[in-house]
């Protein structure tokens, strides 16, 4: 019953919060959450540096994935603090990847790839649980299945990179090809239902030259596909079956990421297969291949509750928000846009 009910509110949850992003955030309005002024202009006036809606979708995305991943933990018995280290582990190799694979793929030093970072993750996942077991585990006492772990990884990794593409939307990033240059097929699909972006600091408009034009809504597809999957790949391992929610969770995402990019018309690298296509096909085989080696890995029935109530203490509780601090601040501070404030006294108020 509480695997039931907990799946039925995550549904009703997402599609609130779907129904809202995609509504709203192509807007102008929805890019700059905040400005704080720095430095007085030779002018009187004050430039700024901005924090994004970006981030905070991200903070958001990242804290749901966390929790999700501290949840499929507890319920196999894996204590709160194994998993947060674990996950601190993963974040500390993850999102500086995100900025590092960008550089290297696409020459640019001022963004992000949640590819290139989940790439990282899927390679390193297993020898980073082997390392935390020998460590943190010894010491602290607590052993963390691989298989079971690696598989609540990419559950986690589905909710969270699902719901991070609100924050695409409102950046304007990891946009859709036009629906005029589209397939009939594409046209058929998608006419009335595609995304037009408005504003000219949303990436859309000044490396794509799209704005107000539109196109495929390929972030609303790839946000509901994901959290789809991850909803099924979530009641497979509360349902004991951690390989096969494993390999459903990796190989549908990764599989969507490499097709998706046909669908999208940002820069992705140079070539007719880009570099994300390929690390997503190889993140495949890969997953796989760890499937294969820990087949034998024997499962628990996993107990949802006990995981649930895992997140119930003050020191998880400050965990989860140093996290969402953490990402808000290094994802949402913008360095390709900028500010310039004004500051005034409403004389009739005094």
């Amino acid at each position: 019953m509480i695997v039931t009910m907990t799946m039925f509110s995550s549904v009703i949850l997402l599609t609130l919060y779907f129904w809202w992003g995609f509504r709203v955030l192509p807007g102008e309005r929805w890019q700059v959450v905040a400005s704080i002024p720095v430095a007085r202009t030779e002018q009187g006036e004050w430039s700024g540096i901005n924090f994004t809606w970006y981030g905070l979708l991200s903070a958001n995305a990242y804290l749901v994935a966390v929790v999700v991943l501290l949840v499929l933990m507890g319920a196999v018995g894996v204590p709160p603090v194994g998993t947060a280290i674990l996950a601190a582990a993963m974040l500390c190799c993850c999102v500086p990847a995100s900025r590092l694979v960008a550089r290297i793929v696409e020459k640019k030093a001022h963004t992000f790839t949640v590819g290139g970072a989940v790439f990282v993750g899927i390679l390193i996942t297993p020898f980073v649980i082997v390392i935390v077991n020998r460590t943190a585990g010894e010491i602290l006492a607590f052993h963390i299945p691989i298989m079971s772990a690696s598989a609540a990884i990419a559950i986690a990794y589905a909710f969270g990179e699902g719901l991070g593409r609100l924050a695409c939307i409102s950046f304007g990033c990891c946009y859709g090809k036009p629906l005029a240059t589209s397939s009939l097929l594409l046209k058929r699909l998608f006419a009335g239902r595609g995304f037009v972006f408005f504003g000219s600091t949303k990436k859309i408009a000044y490396a794509g030259g799209l704005e107000a034009t539109e196109v495929i809504p390929i972030q609303a597809v790839t946000a509901v596909f994901y959290s789809v999957c991850g909803l099924i790949a979530a009641w497979l391992y509360l349902s004991s079956h951690h390989t096969s929610a494993f390999l459903l969770a990796t190989i549908a995402t990764q599989g969507w990421r490499s097709f998706s990019e046909t669908l999208r018309a940002d820069y992705r690298g140079e070539g007719r297969i880009s570099a994300y296509q390929i690390m997503g096909m190889v993140g495949v085989a890969y997953a796989v291949a760890v499937a294969i080696v820990l087949a034998g890995e024997s499962h628990a029935l996993p107990d949802l509750s006990s995981g649930l109530k895992s997140l119930w203490s003050p020191a998880l509780i400050l965990f989860l928000q140093g996290i969402w601090i953490t990402i808000f601040l290094y994802t949402g501070r913008s360095t390709v846009t900028g500010a310039t404030l004004s500051f005034h006294v409403h004389h009739d108020r005094i």
